[in-house]
């Protein structure tokens, strides 16, 4: 029927008077005759973490990094303010400018506070409100000193050929 209407069957029904064993074990015998078990991902290689416990944390894990995502979104929210301040400082000597500087402090800063007047999710932990002027004078110090540029005494001009002509023949 699924035929006629356009349709494809994915999986074939066992019929009522053979047991569940022998179908399943047939289903398995005719795909491997087909070939659908060769060359799959991990062929011959044992399967990953089968000596730790299964929990939800260790899935949820497991699925973020496979998908290729940030494992920040799973840590506690000022576990994670707090990683993220440690990045913000140690990546200061790539920041282009002062006010970019300032700026990325201010809003560190607003969100470590607005996280700080809510309820607490997850265990408190201690993240320091970073001060500007100490964070600009260490982005400052770590920025190498641009030696001074001296440009090149320009080079007299001469004339071109054609303005030579021009003013002879006047």
């Amino acid at each position: 029927m699924l035929e006629e209407m356009g349709g494809t069957r994915l999986t074939e029904r066992k019929p009522p008077w053979m047991r569940h064993e022998t179908w399943i074990d047939r289903q398995i015998r005719e795909a491997q005759e087909r070939g659908d078990f060769d060359n799959l991902a991990g062929t011959g290689k044992p399967l990953p973490n089968l000596n730790r416990p299964f929990t939800a944390e260790r899935w949820a894990m497991d699925w973020v990094t496979r998908e290729g995502g940030d494992l920040r979104g799973l840590l506690p929210p000022l576990l994670a303010l707090r990683k993220e301040r440690t990045e913000l400082l140690a990546s200061l000597a790539q920041v282009p400018s002062e006010a970019l500087v300032r700026e990325a402090v201010a809003d560190f800063n607003r969100r470590l506070l607005d996280q700080y007047r809510r309820p607490a999710e997850g265990p408190l932990i201690a993240v320091g409100v970073l001060d500007v002027e100490e964070t600009v004078a260490a982005w400052q110090e770590l920025r190498p000193v641009p030696e001074p540029v001296t440009e090149p005494a320009p080079t007299p001009r001469r004339p071109r050929w054609w303005q030579g002509r021009w003013w002879r023949a006047r």
